[in-house]
């Protein structure tokens, strides 16, 4: 049976570049500025031969309950109920702090095995601060560097004698065969698009930070669903704004977090604003998901909000088509993340979506339907010259991938390729997903040889 670490302490001690250790790659945002972690992220972690989950928390400061920060505190409260054991973190260099002492006290508290980690303790560094840690009452600090991949044996031994029976089993569960893989679904979208309150409520608990006001979200936050017994890997990213108004470092970071999710996603959703739908950026990041080659769902939030009209869903479904018209049929569903309306209908679009993405037809139908396209519509001759296109396969999916193999592929008008574009998505029913279509030349036998003399 697997097991969970929550890693806490106060903002800027570390915790995200150890959670990032952990998980074996960059998935946390890490910056010089405290309280950069506002949201607890999960992740696959291995320390030596244990497997096992790693939660990174916000920074623990001392606030106002209805404050940011003090909903900032709650959640990593939240992280610390949920966990088997805690990575109580500080700074080696500082020494403990009074907030190190005050949440020292919260972990004792909490009956969970705690493992107090002195971090930034490269070389000599922190060695007074490591020594003053005993003073917190949490045992014998272990001294690290997170950032330089020091002491992590330590801190391997460590959670074994903290945690021996579940530790001794977890190698044993790492390798047992593991079931199908999740669809992984990014949520995008403009700042303040409702994002996080869309997780929120399909996960049904207040997992993510939401605000009025926008940039709540600050790196891409992955949660675990389960749907009609599809399982899904849910992905919140932060608001993705017009290049010209990112200016700020942490906010770059930001942007490119959430462009990393849309990379590793399967189906990506573009969450809209019903105000004010279909707006430059909005067109800009759904070109952007379709460069990516991935799935596609178009979400209209906040629909309760909307007065509801005849035709409404109608219009919003013609402006999708003649805004986006690379991926024209795309799914287009109407929501509200705050009353949980629509989210049947969304996870069911992101299924047939996915589904979509990996349609595979059979050569022999292609061709059948090739052969009728370039005889209904015939190439244009160019300088004279006519076009041969004699025949298509489907090179891959993920998304549909075609290569047709013709004559003089460089010559034929953009216009045509979006005609067979066209009639592939209409033909075989592959609505909204992006299409790649490859034209190749065939080789041509007789290619280098020298004339014959005679």
């Amino acid at each position: 049976m697997t097991f969970t670490v929550a890693i806490v302490g106060r903002p800027n001690v570390g915790k995200s570049t150890l959670f990032n250790r952990l998980v074996g790659r960059r998935v946390a945002l890490v910056d010089d500025r405290p309280g950069v972690t506002r949201d607890r992220r999960e992740g696959e972690a291995r320390l030596g031969d244990l497997d096992f989950t790693a939660i990174d928390t916000a920074g623990l400061e001392q606030a106002a309950p209805e404050s940011l920060p003090g909903r900032m505190r709650a959640q990593t409260e939240t992280a610390i109920a949920q966990a088997d054991a805690i990575f109580f973190m500080i700074d080696a260099r500082t020494g403990p702090m009074p907030a190190d002492r005050a949440f020292a006290e919260l972990a004792r508290k909490s009956g969970k095995p705690t493992v107090l980690i002195a971090n930034k303790m490269e070389g000599t560094a922190g060695e007074s601060g490591r020594l003053e840690a005993y003073s917190l009452g949490l045992g014998d600090p272990v001294a690290i560097s997170a950032e330089h991949n020091e002491g992590l044996v330590d801190l391997y031994d460590a959670l074994r004698a903290a945690l021996p029976e579940r530790t001794a089993a977890a190698a044993a569960e790492a390798a047992e065969p593991s079931g199908p893989h999740p669809i992984r679904v990014a949520i995008v979208g403009r700042p303040n698009a409702g994002k996080s309150t869309l997780v929120n409520r399909l996960i049904g608990e207040e997992r993510l930070l939401t605000a009025p006001e926008a940039g709540t979200t600050r790196d891409s936050i992955a949660v675990d669903l389960d749907w009609r017994g599809q399982k899904f890997r849910v992905h919140d990213t932060a608001g993705l704004r017009r290049r010209s108004r990112i200016d700020e470092k942490l906010e770059k970071l930001s942007v490119a977090d959430a462009l990393n999710a849309v990379r590793f996603a399967e189906v990506v959703v573009v969450l809209l604003d019903v105000e004010n739908a279909f707006e430059e950026q909005d067109q800009r990041i759904a070109d952007l998901v379709e460069q990516e080659g991935r799935a596609i769902v178009i979400a209209v939030n906040k629909w309760d909000l909307q007065e509801k009209t005849v035709g409404a869903i109608g219009r919003l479904r013609q402006q999708a088509d003649e805004k986006l018209m690379q991926i024209k049929g795309v799914p287009l569903v109407a929501v509200s993340a705050m009353t949980g309306e629509g989210l049947d209908r969304l996870m069911q679009a992101i299924v047939d979506a996915h589904a979509v993405w990996n349609k595979r037809v059979s050569t022999s139908a292609l061709n059948r339907w090739f052969e009728a396209a370039v005889s209904a519509h015939p190439p244009p001759a160019v300088s004279g010259r006519r076009l041969r296109l004699n025949y298509i396969t489907q090179a891959k999916t993920r998304p549909p991938s075609f290569v047709v193999f013709c004559t003089r592929a460089d010559a034929l008008p953009d216009a045509y390729k979006r005609y067979l574009l066209n009639s592939l998505r209409e033909s075989f029913e592959l609505p909204g997903t992006p299409i790649r279509l490859t034209l190749r030349e065939k080789d041509n036998p007789f290619k280098g040889r020298a004339k014959r003399k005679h």
